[in-house]
């Protein structure tokens, strides 16, 4: 349940349209349900925003079944991460409304319109292709939370001039994402062009020095651009989320009468 529904309920208890002990069956899964392998979260929309988010790598379709189906019960969406396709069939099976994109590794369950956040756009830049996959995590993420965002992809530092090509549209976002592996460089070039939060995500691409994403990730932790916001190395999720945050902070200040909401 969250905020919107919440203020629902008790707008139809003060009106006299719901009784006080239906209030009370409605609230009775909160704030926790156990389902014996996992405590599903259902106050977290209260707290963050945004209903708990289920990590698919690890899990059994079985318990993905079960966590999907009890944050989906009082019709909300779902999410799930790091999801394996050959786990897709069975959960299809048993949630026919599941959905799920290979390509970003990511499931849902959309039940529920989803507002935006801001009337400004995120960036969400990647070096080369194969950064496609972590960026499309973040991709169907921010959709999931409102935000909205636009790619700008395959800009990076080795054809500088692709990335320069598009600084007026990253110097136009609320928030520029920028996912890139190899030595991890363009978040810095990134960060030197626009005045936005710029959040790093290193990806795990390149050869031996690469470390399996951790030279990326070094450079965006010691990146001479000041303020760039690093995320762990392939957390498309991450980046998302921190996008959202910022979006959602903004909202919040721009509804009190301050400034600089996106």
């Amino acid at each position: 349940m969250d905020a919107a529904k919440l203020r629902e309920l008790l707008e139809q208890v003060r009106a006299g349209g719901t009784g006080v002990d239906d209030a009370v069956a409605a609230l009775r899964h909160m704030p926790f349900a156990d389902l014996g392998y996992a405590l599903v979260d259902h106050h977290r929309a209260l707290r963050q925003g945004v209903p708990e988010v289920i990590y698919g790598e690890g899990k059994s379709a079985e318990q993905i079944v079960g966590i999907a189906r009890e944050l989906s019960r009082d019709g909300g969406n779902v999410l799930v991460t790091r999801l394996d396709a050959q786990k897709v069939e069975a959960i299809q099976a048993a949630l026919p409304a599941f959905r799920y994109m290979q390509s970003a590794r990511v499931g849902t369950i959309e039940q529920a319109p989803i507002p935006p956040l801001s009337k400004v756009p995120a960036a969400l830049v990647t070096a080369g292709t194969s950064d496609l996959a972590v960026a499309e995590e973040c991709a169907e993420t921010m959709r999931m939370l409102g935000v909205p965002f636009e790619r700008t992809y395959d800009v990076g530092v080795a054809g500088i001039h692709r990335l320069l090509n598009r600084k007026s549209a990253l110097e136009k976002a609320s928030v520029v994402i920028v996912v890139a592996g190899m030595e991890g460089a363009l978040p810095t070039a990134v960060g030197g062009l626009v005045d936005v939060p710029v959040i790093a995500v290193p990806v795990n691409c390149g050869y031996g020095a690469a470390l399996s994403g951790f030279t990326a990730m070094f450079c965006a932790l010691t990146s001479c651009a000041s303020g760039v916001l690093v995320c762990n190395i392939d957390n498309g999720f991450g980046a998302a989320f921190a996008a959202a945050r910022f979006m959602r902070a903004a909202g919040r200040m721009a509804a009190s009468g301050g400034a600089g909401a996106p």
